[in-house]
């Protein structure tokens, strides 16, 4: 007799909300930069919500269910409002992965509080158990993006000191080498060097908010 998996169906359903989270506020922050930076092309474009429908690429969505890696609709983002235009995007590109870490360290802090002062229980730990997804996607995401390879966020770091002509090529080859990045990401090229990664950062953010990283070892193996 078929019978569900329903704790399988929760813990997915918690990574879910975790990964929406995670790519709406990265979207966000893309947009809020470059409008913070004179560019209203994303506010135009209703970019600067926590409506995750805004921002929602279903493929990259169901990648950051699987592989803990993501992304979700390119922030539009017109250079020619900027003063500086390719100073402006790496700023742009690196609100994203920021406000990843940022968030993850609020995450650990309030995983934290709750250990110390809730009381013991099953909803208490369900909630340290979301957070401890959220955090771990949102650092996963974060990292991710840092990569410097066309179409990710720290592709358009690294462009701001590459000379004018070379960042002109760049641009222009992007939209050709995004599907290479896609492939790689899809056959887990990047898991192994990522989770080492994400694993050293968290421990690193573990320090610093008294969140206890075994937790994270016991939950994700690092």
């Amino acid at each position: 007799m078929f019978e569900l998996d329903w704790k399988g169906l929760f813990i997915l359903l918690l990574s879910a909300v975790a990964s929406l989270f995670c790519i709406t506020v990265h979207e966000l922050s893309h947009g809020y930069m470059a409008y913070r930076l004179g560019d209203p092309t994303a506010k135009n474009a209703g970019r600067l919500t926590l409506n995750p429908i805004r921002h929602i690429d279903l493929f990259g969505f169901l990648m950051m269910l699987v592989a803990h890696v993501g992304w979700a609709k390119p922030v539009p983002v017109d250079m020619r409002y900027f003063k500086d235009p390719k100073k402006g995007m790496a700023l742009t590109a690196l609100a994203g992965p920021a406000s990843n870490f940022i968030l993850a360290l609020l995450i650990l802090l309030t995983g934290s509080l709750l250990l110390w002062f809730a009381p013991d229980g099953i909803v208490t730990a369900y909630l340290v158990l979301f957070l401890c997804y959220m955090a771990v996607l949102s650092v996963g995401l974060g990292l991710f993006n840092l990569i410097p390879i066309p179409p990710l966020d720290g592709a358009k770091i690294f462009y701001a000191v590459l000379p004018d002509k070379l960042y002109r090529t760049m641009l222009y080859y992007e939209r050709y080498i995004r599907f290479g990045v896609l492939v790689l990401a899809w056959l887990g090229v990047f898991s192994g060097p990522l989770d080492f990664c994400i694993g050293w950062t968290l421990r690193g953010m573990c320090a610093l908010t008294r969140f206890p990283f075994a937790l994270l070892q016991f939950y994700f193996g690092f």
